[in-house]
């Protein structure tokens, strides 16, 4: 079965939904468990170094209060979750870091955008789901 779980958590609701599950599972088949969160490269339109600190502070400080979160949460069914935040693209991110971690199944949040974007662009569950080198897990 699944021994070494990742659960992808930006702090949306459905990464929440997601969290739980992937930690009831975790308990319940004695697997590792690792979350990762990805926060963008740059902010989107800086207009100096300054505002490029502080989106990158805020950021920090987002994740750092989403992983103490998810902590707790895992500590309740005394589960030792490891976080990690990564810079960069969500899922090439989440791809790159579960093929070179060798995690076997990947849990991912469902959040619904329009049809039409979905059509043109995709969702990044469905993309995770096409792509990871493993299981994938979408919760709604």
């Amino acid at each position: 079965m699944y021994r070494h779980i990742l659960i992808a958590n930006d702090g949306s609701d459905g990464a929440l939904r997601a969290l739980d599950t992937a930690i009831e599972l975790a308990s319940a088949l004695a697997a590792r468990l690792h979350m990762i969160s990805v926060e963008d490269d740059l902010p989107k339109h800086a207009e100096t170094i300054d505002e490029i600190e502080e989106e990158k502070e805020e950021a920090d400080s987002y994740f750092g209060k989403v992983a103490a979160h998810a902590r707790a949460q895992a500590a309740m069914r005394k589960i030792d979750l490891q976080c990690t935040v990564v810079s960069g693209h969500e899922v090439k991110s989440i791809v790159d870091f579960a093929r070179e971690n060798g995690f076997d199944l990947l849990v991912v949040g469902f959040r619904g955008h329009s049809r039409l974007y979905d059509r043109i662009r995709g969702g990044t569950s469905q993309n995770l789901a096409r792509l990871a080198p493993c299981s994938v897990l979408v919760v709604k």
